[in-house]
């Protein structure tokens, strides 16, 4: 009789305990939970800071590049005229200086006239044309090419021939944070060539900008920086390299000994000038304050003035609240309410 009737209502009752259970936890959970506990949030967000503290600073750039076969110089006339001999051989290896051609040019006079006083006779005198003869010489050595011919007409600035000088150089592009880094740079670079001969010193160090795209960049659609410069130095004739060879450039632009540093991500801005965010107190609002900018390694900044030993800044820059756009029609209206 119990089995029968008992066990069956108490498990009616059971069930029916967890259906209110469970409804009452999917309607009211959260606010259970938490009066239940007693929990409140208590954290904040604190912004990291950091101190400007010394530090010996070296400004060495390391820039990718390769192994470059120097471009072949131009022999231009320097006179306009026609090529009365040709001196040297398609083909034929010269010193800088040595000459290349010679170049003839025939300026018609006027003719001289006369008048006999006595007779009234007119005599009529032609004159010589003036001749003058220039010697075009190789502007370096190499190797020369030569197609121009033996009286062929050429102008002042025609380019009559092509020298290969056959040495080698290595070139490398430069972003723009690396080419205001580089300002003010010495003339040499310490190289290291991929599976080459240990590093060495190449001169002539040159910086200078990089080519221009025929259309400019699409500022969307751009997913790497766009270079701003280029750097090259000459490769030193006992360094066997080939053309096309891997190599990086290490330039190294200063070095400061005991400087006052803080991060990079401290300052905003890179070259000359830039601000930080001072903490004077704990707790205290950031006080933005304008300071000289020195040497950076990429990590940390040289600061030159505005800031001491032991001050306190922001360890990034803050980030500005964005207006909101109230032109938006899907924007809420409170969020333009003052």
């Amino acid at each position: 009789m119990v089995r029968r009737y008992v066990f069956p209502a108490l498990r009616i009752l059971v069930w029916a305990v967890i259906a209110v259970a469970l409804v009452r936890i999917a309607f009211a959970g959260a606010d259970v939970t938490t009066e239940a506990s007693g929990a409140e949030p208590t954290g904040q967000v604190v912004e990291p800071t950091v101190e400007a503290t010394t530090a010996t600073i070296t400004n060495a750039v390391t820039v990718r590049g390769s192994v470059v076969a120097d471009p072949a110089v131009p022999v231009r006339a320097t006179l306009a005229g026609t090529v009365s001999k040709v001196l040297v051989a398609d083909g034929q290896h010269v010193d800088a200086g040595t000459p290349v051609l010679e170049v003839r040019q025939e300026t018609p006079q006027d003719p001289i006239t006369r008048t006999d006083p006595a007779t009234g006779e007119t005599t009529v005198t032609e004159r010589k044309p003036k001749v003058a003869v220039e010697q075009v010489t190789a502007a370096v050595g190499g190797t020369l090419s030569l197609p121009t011919l033996k009286d062929q007409v050429v102008a002042v600035g025609d380019t009559v021939g092509q020298i290969s000088p056959g040495t080698l150089s290595v070139s490398g592009t430069l972003t723009p944070e690396q080419q205001y880094r580089l300002v003010g740079a010495p003339g040499e670079a310490q190289v290291t060539l991929k599976g080459g001969p240990a590093p060495f010193t190449c001169t002539g160090l040159k910086i200078g900008a990089a080519a221009q795209p025929a259309t400019a960049p699409d500022p969307q659609e751009a997913t790497t920086t766009v270079p701003s410069g280029t750097v090259s130095c000459a490769l030193p004739g006992d360094v066997t390299a080939f053309p096309g060879l891997g190599a990086d450039l290490e330039i190294v632009n200063g070095t400061a000994a005991d400087a006052v540093v803080v991060p990079v991500t401290a300052v905003q801005g890179t070259v000359q000038r830039g601000n930080v965010w001072v903490v004077a107190a704990e707790g205290a609002e950031p006080e933005e304050r304008s300071v000289g900018l020195g040497l950076t390694d990429g990590e940390v900044v040289q600061i030159t003035e505005g800031l001491a030993l032991g001050d306190v800044v922001m360890q990034f820059v803050p980030v500005p609240d964005e207006e909101p756009e109230c032109d938006d029609p899907n924007l809420d209206p409170a969020a333009c309410e003052e």
